[in-house]
């Protein structure tokens, strides 16, 4: 086997093995993943790191992602998988876009705020008015939580 193919689904195996570990926190949200399904996240992972053009060492965002959005009304077994990996995208595509200018726990935070707060689970408004007019902000260099004037 190719070494870099070997080191890949090594390293898949450890994802995996991370995201489904959080089964044992989850579970009382009633939010369990399977294996394919965690599996399925991984490769989104990838996906979106490549299509974002980043590189990330570690466990990377998914557990985390995982553990500040398990107890959000919005989210439920029937949802669970494809909000993951639509929250996993966008945090990627809005890391890129406040010119990781933040921390990954401040954008989690950010969006969590927001996903339970005033875009109400919404994702389609969390990604085009949430976390766009923040992205905005940091770019700006503007105080995340002032007021935001109308001479933008």
């Amino acid at each position: 086997m190719d070494d870099g193919k070997w080191l890949q689904t090594a390293n898949d195996g450890f994802q995996i093995a991370r995201v489904k570990a959080a089964n044992d926190y989850t579970k009382r949200f009633g939010l369990v993943l399977t294996d394919e399904e965690a599996s399925l996240l991984i490769g989104e992972r990838k996906n979106a790191l490549k299509e974002q053009e980043r590189v990330e060492f570690g466990e990377g965002i998914l557990p985390k992602l995982i553990f500040a959005f398990c107890d959000s009304p919005y989210i439920y077994q029937d949802n669970y998988v494809d909000s993951l990996g639509r929250l996993q995208d966008m945090f990627y595509l809005y890391k890129n876009e406040s010119l990781d200018e933040i921390t990954d726990d401040e954008l989690i935070e950010f969006m969590k705020d927001q996903f339970d707060g005033p875009c109400q689970g919404s994702l389609d408004h969390l990604e085009d008015t949430g976390l766009e007019a923040f992205a905005r902000r940091i770019r700006l260099g503007l105080d995340l939580y002032e007021e935001e004037d109308d001479e933008f």
